[in-house]
């Protein structure tokens, strides 16, 4: 069991990061937290040992930190995310985020860090109708075989998975895959699907979703630094829900509409709501995560959430 002292959390200012730093303090109350980001830092939580401060992410920025500090874990939650990029930007922004994130595993290894768990999404995967059912850890990545908005995701993965294997006799790694993190504070592209009351429904597709809810996204990342072995990781339960369910617990009125108009649905609000595109086959074909891997780590029973009671956290948000 890692027994942590000082942790570096990166990308503060996101939701998710937020609440793992209260469970981390509920566990570990003498704990120092050095949490960073890009952006202004608003309303992260309070304590004595927390520091938090806003900086570039660059080599120059990142070193300073890892020298003022004597770090043996590494949170890596937060970089720019595809919802956030621009398409004229593009390039710039996967460009920052494959060199700050390769900087910080770098830096990691220079200054001895014990642990380095690293989110990244299922979207890596894609949605694709010959997906099987349960999609495992080894299966290939073609989240941006369409869609160039996941492209930094994708190949943010594939840098951190081959940086880990290459190094994993010196500093344990962890790259976690959760399926949609959704809850109150959580603001990603499937909350808001499904708070939109104008985001529309397939009528010709109802693929399988999975969920979970951001206190076990929250849970599992601590766990991940406290007991997990070097590896990836899927994140989701056992429990998968329609979406045309999904939207039923939602108690929101959508249209059914079939889904080529979805498609233009998506082009016409882009200035109101920057829809992603990628959403849009995700409404169409599944991409669920075989979680194996996981129960080795937190048995069978860890959620404290089902499907319907995750939903409903944002039923009660939307009110």
């Amino acid at each position: 069991m890692n027994t942590m002292k000082s942790v570096l959390i990166i990308g503060i200012q996101g939701a998710l990061a937020k609440i793992t730093t209260q469970e981390l303090v509920k566990k570990y109350p003498r704990l120092k937290i050095h949490g960073v980001d890009s952006r202004e830092i608003i309303d992260a939580p309070k304590g004595k040992n927390f520091t938090y401060e806003k900086i570039k992410y660059s080599r120059t920025h990142f070193e300073k930190i890892f020298r003022e500090h004597e770090f043996d874990t590494i949170l890596h939650l937060g970089r720019l995310g595809h919802t956030l990029i621009k398409r004229n930007n593009l390039p710039k922004n996967i460009n920052v985020n494959l060199v700050s994130t390769i900087t910080i595993l770098d830096l990691a290894q220079k200054y001895s860090c014990k642990k380095v768990v690293i989110l990244s999404s299922y979207h890596v995967y894609g949605a694709h109708p010959d997906n099987p059912m349960f999609l495992k850890e080894d299966a290939p990545l073609r989240g941006s075989y369409k869609y160039a908005e996941l492209r930094d995701g994708v190949e943010m993965d594939h840098m951190c998975t081959n940086w880990m294997w290459k190094n994993q006799n010196e500093i344990e790694t962890i790259v976690l895959r959760p399926c949609n993190i959704i809850g109150p504070k959580i603001k990603n592209s499937m909350t808001q699907y499904l708070t939109t009351p104008y985001a529309p429904v397939p009528l010709d597709y109802n693929p399988l979703i999975q969920f979970v809810h951001e206190l076990d996204m929250a849970s599992i990342i601590v766990k991940a630094a406290e007991n997990f072995k070097t590896g990836i990781y899927n994140v989701a339960d056992d429990d998968v829900i329609t979406l045309s369910d999904a939207v039923k617990i939602m108690g929101i009125k959508k249209m059914k509409v079939p889904i080529f108009l979805i498609e233009q649905f998506a082009k016409m609000i882009t200035p109101f709501w920057p829809f992603p595109h990628y959403l849009i086959d995700y409404l169409k074909y599944p991409s669920t995560l075989d979680n194996t891997e996981l129960k080795k780590n937190l048995g069978e029973n860890f959620f404290t959430f089902n499907s319907k009671e995750r939903i409903a956290s944002l039923v009660k948000n939307n009110k």
